[in-house]
């Protein structure tokens, strides 16, 4: 009965890299259409490569498999594809990280992909019933010239991006690197969020919240090493974007049932859950759920708890969160899911 608790949960997922998304069959199949020659011979062989030991041998196949995004209708696909996905496990909202500084650097400009991702959005919220939003991430081992000029280069399209975001690679790149990019950010009116406390350390989700003024914590699973951080995030329900499938496949934790998911949960925490990278992690946000339910013996109770959180830490109008909260509350109740 929980997988079926799951799948009817209304979800927003916080935490989607798009360019993540691409499963090795659209892969092989954009490789194509474009005559790009790929490393690998098959489907299965570039399925077989997905053995990641740490964050950057995940990220190293991760920017080389984006080098088959070309066109519009390459980015449109990838994102209309990504939208169907997670229409079925149940999210009715989505908010997407998109990393132009990958396919600038390959002389891929805002005015192709652009267009493609949003067009896709349009026909997702139509069709689909998802709607979605847009943050555009900085590549953090790039530096923060290069994060200022992409930030200037979106200008053009500051109306359909929501946020601003930092991910890659955390070792080495503190968010206080970023603080002018942020301030400059905000100052457009964006919103901002920041990858930390994944591999990097809890004085990253520190430097994130004060000197970055993010919303949101994507990851944060180390924020467990200081105590102090873990009652501040509690008191002040800052959003924890947990994405556990991909935290066991970088071995932030060695196994699923030694993820700390649950007692962040339980210790007061906003924990919401999500895909990240899902094609080369293993699975789409239910599977997440599901992993975690699995694992951790997590309640209904809490799976529906973690479903309201998804809601409440979303960028979404008050409108839309008072409509969806009432429809996880109907599903709950329809369930027999008492709390």
């Amino acid at each position: 009965m929980t997988d079926d608790l799951i799948r009817a949960l209304p979800k927003a997922e916080l935490h989607l890299h798009i360019e993540g998304s691409l499963e090795p069959e659209m892969v092989f199949r954009l490789a194509d259409r474009h005559g790009v020659a790929l490393a690998y011979d098959s489907v299965d062989a570039l399925r077989a490569a997905y053995d990641f030991h740490d964050l950057q041998s995940f990220l190293d196949l991760y920017y080389a498999g984006a080098d088959v995004l070309r066109d519009e209708a390459d980015f449109y696909d990838m994102t209309r594809a990504y939208l169907a996905r997670a229409a079925a496990d149940g999210v009715v909202h989505s908010e997407i990280f998109f990393d132009p500084q990958t396919h600038t650097a390959r002389g891929i400009g805002f005015d192709v992909f652009m267009p493609g991702m949003l067009r896709a959005l349009a026909d997702g919220e139509r069709e689909l019933g998802v709607s979605a939003k847009l943050i555009l991430c900085f590549l953090r081992h790039l530096s923060a010239d290069d994060a200022m000029a992409t930030l200037d280069a979106a200008l053009p399209w500051r109306d359909a991006i929501c946020a601003v975001g930092l991910d890659s690679s955390e070792r080495g790149h503190p968010p206080s690197k970023f603080t002018a990019v942020f301030d400059r950010a905000r100052a457009l009116g964006l919103l901002t969020v920041a990858h930390a406390g994944e591999e990097g350390p809890p004085a990253y989700i520190v430097e994130a919240l004060d000197l970055l003024k993010v919303r949101r914590i994507d990851h944060g699973v180390r924020c467990v090493e200081d105590g102090a951080l873990v009652e501040r995030l509690a008191r002040e329900q800052v959003p924890l974007t947990v994405c556990p499938l991909s935290n066991v496949k970088l071995c932030v934790f060695e196994r699923a049932a030694d993820h700390n998911l649950k007692t962040l949960l339980e210790r007061g925490l906003c924990v919401t859950v999500n895909s990240d990278d899902p094609a080369y992690f293993g699975g789409y946000v239910a599977d997440n759920y599901r992993a975690m339910q699995t694992a951790l013996s997590l309640s209904d109770a809490q799976i529906v708890q973690l479903a309201r959180n998804s809601i409440t830490a979303s960028f979404a109008d008050d409108d839309a969160k008072a409509r969806w909260l009432a429809q996880i509350d109907e599903v709950a109740q329809r369930f027999g899911v008492a709390g």
